[in-house]
C-alpha cells in the first residue's frame, strides 16, 4: 500500500515546484453528492492522484466533494478520467484558472471534514436537494438588468473588497456560517424578488440558495461555476463583464485579475491597490492588501513592529514565536466600516472553497 501522506518538508516541496518546467493548470470542482465512507474515498482518491502527480487541497465529507488541484500538462487527461471513472463525478465541470501560472499548490492534501463548507446549518430538514436554477453569464447580465433582482455576493469581506459584481449586496461577515443567516435576515423583505447567489466557484452560493429557499424565499438563483465560470463565459462569448476587479482566490496566488479596474485600497497608504499578500513576520502573517512602496518601505511587513521582528536573527525571531499560539490573521474591516489601523489585527478562520 502506498504511503498516503507526505513526508518532505513544505520548503522543499516548494522549491521542487518551482524547479518543475512542465505546465500546469489549475482547477476547481465540487459536487454535493451522498459519500457512505468519506475516509475509504479520501484514501482512493489519493492513491489515484497521487501517482498523476497532482498537487492541491480537497475537502471530502458525507455531503460531498470540494478540490482545487493543479494537474501537469502531460497528466491532465488521466486525470479526468480517473475523476470521471466515478459515476457521480462523470462529466463533472472544472472550473480552469482565469490567471493562471501553475504555481498554486506544491503538495497533495486531501482531508475528510464533516462538510465540504462548513455552514453552521443545523436544521435537521434542511436539505440540499431542493435548491437555486442555475444561472450561466449571459442569463446572470440578463438578470441584472431588470429591477426587480437582487446580486448578493456569499463571499468573505477580504474576497468582495477586491472584487465583486457591479451593486452587488456584500453580506459583510468573515466566515460563510455568520452569512447564511445574515442574507436570510438582510433580505427578509425581498422574498418574491429575483435573488442570485455567487461566490468563487459556486460551491457557497448553491448550498446559500438552498438555504434561502428553505427559509421560505421564491426566486433564488445562483452562478453556475461561480466567478471563474463567468469569466469564461464571458470571454467566450465576447460579453460585458459586470464582475469588475480581482476574483481572490484561496491558493498561492490570492487572486486572478477579472478587469483592469483596481476598486481597492493598500491598507498601508490607502492608494489603489488590490494585491493580497501574508505578513513576512513568521509570528504574524497577517493577510492584506499592500502597494509595492510599501512593500519595499515595509519589508513586506504589515507594521513597523513586524518589520523589526522580521529583520532579527532567525535564532532570535524563534525565541519570540515559542509558546505562542498563531492563528490564520485577517485583516478585517467587516466589523465597522471605517478603515481600521493595522495593529487592529483580528484572529479568526480563513473559509476556503470553491
Amino acid at each position: 500500500m502506498p504511503v498516503l501522506h507526505n513526508r518532505v518538508s513544505q520548503k522543499e516541496l516548494k522549491e521542487r515546484l518551482y524547479q518543475e518546467t512542465e505546465a500546469r493548470t489549475t482547477i476547481s470542482f465540487y459536487k454535493y453528492h451522498p459519500i457512505n465512507d468519506p475516509k475509504e474515498f479520501r484514501d482512493e482518491l489519493y492513491k489515484g492522484m497521487n501517482p498523476l502527480h497532482v498537487f492541491g487541497r480537497i475537502y471530502v465529507a458525507k455531503e460531498g466533494i470540494n478540490a482545487q488541484v493543479s494537474v501537469p500538462s502531460s497528466q491532465y487527461e488521466a486525470f479526468k478520467e480517473f475523476l470521471y471513472s466515478y459515476s457521480f463525478l462523470s462529466g463533472i465541470r472544472l472550473n480552469i484558472a482565469v490567471d493562471d501560472d501553475g504555481k498554486s499548490f506544491w503538495v497533495l492534501k486531501i482531508k475528510v471534514r464533516e462538510k465540504i463548507v462548513a455552514d453552521g446549518i443545523e436544521d435537521p430538514h434542511f436539505s440540499m436537494e431542493r435548491k437555486g436554477k442555475y444561472v450561466n453569464a449571459a442569463r446572470m447580465n440578463e438578470l441584472m438588468q431588470d429591477p426587480n433582482t437582487v446580486v448578493v455576493d456569499m463571499r468573505n469581506h477580504y474576497e468582495y473588497e477586491v472584487g465583486h459584481f457591479v451593486n452587488a449586496i456584500e453580506v459583510s461577515s468573515d466566515t460563510f456560517r455568520e452569512q447564511l443567516p445574515m442574507a436570510v435576515d438582510m433580505l427578509k423583505d425581498k422574498k418574491d424578488k429575483n435573488i442570485i447567489m455567487y461566490c468563487t466557484g459556486g460551491i457557497r452560493c448553491e448550498k446559500a440558495s438552498a438555504y434561502m429557499l428553505h427559509n421560505g424565499f421564491n426566486n433564488v438563483f445562483h452562478l453556475e461555476g461561480g466567478i471563474i465560470n463567468y469569466a469564461k463565459e464571458v470571454e467566450k462569448s465576447n460579453l460585458e463583464s459586470k464582475f469588475i476587479g480581482k476574483n481572490f482566490v484561496f491558493d498561492d496566488r490570492l487572486g486572478e485579475r477579472i478587469t483592469e479596474d483596481v476598486i481597492s485600497k493598500c491598507h498601508q497608504c490607502g492608494e489603489p491597490c488590490d494585491a493580497h499578500t501574508n505578513c513576512k513576520n513568521d509570528s504574524c502573517h497577517l493577510l492584506f492588501i499592500q502597494c509595492d512602496k510599501c512593500a519595499a518601505k515595509y519589508d513586506g511587513c504589515c507594521t513597523s513592529e513586524c518589520q523589526t521582528i522580521y529583520n532579527l536573527p532567525l535564532e532570535e525571531q524563534k525565541k519570540l514565536r515559542e509558546g505562542k499560539q498563531n492563528g490564520i490573521m485577517i485583516f478585517n474591516k467587516s466589523k465597522q466600516r471605517l478603515r481600521p489601523r493595522l495593529n487592529e489585527k483580528k484572529v479568526t478562520s480563513l473559509d476556503s472553497g470553491a
